[in-house]
């Protein structure tokens, strides 16, 4: 085994500091990103799930995965939710747009550049 760090790595927890920032790799005590700071890095995938559980049985579509600041992530929904024509919310780093808009939403994130993928039922 060579003893060369993978440099494709980034490293999320140190038993010295603790949890890191996924953005300036500081420990999260020291992190100057402040807000805007993303939750995650992810895997770089977009998903598009259908939901209604706890929801009184209406349909949202959610949009998980996108590596975004909270204050990016509200214009972006806003758009999504024009696109569609209709309502939805941001909720915990992820987007609800109401009803299943799976199909147009994959087309529209994929013209802005991510890879999307439909998740679960």
């Amino acid at each position: 085994m060579s003893n060369a760090k993978n440099t494709h790595s980034r490293l999320v927890y140190s038993t010295d500091t603790g949890r890191r920032c996924p953005q300036c790799q500081r420990p999260v005590a020291e992190c100057v990103c402040g807000k805007d700071r993303p939750q995650s890095i992810g895997d770089g995938i977009v998903r598009l799930q259908r939901e209604s559980k706890a929801r009184g049985g209406k349909t949202v579509t959610v949009i998980t995965g996108l590596n975004l600041s909270p204050s990016e992530l509200k214009p972006l929904a806003k758009l999504l939710k024009q696109k569609c024509g209709v309502g939805g919310s941001v909720k915990d780093c992820n987007i609800e747009i109401q009803g299943d808009q799976r199909h147009l939403l994959q087309k529209e994130l994929e013209k802005r550049g991510y890879t999307v993928k439909l998740a679960g039922g």
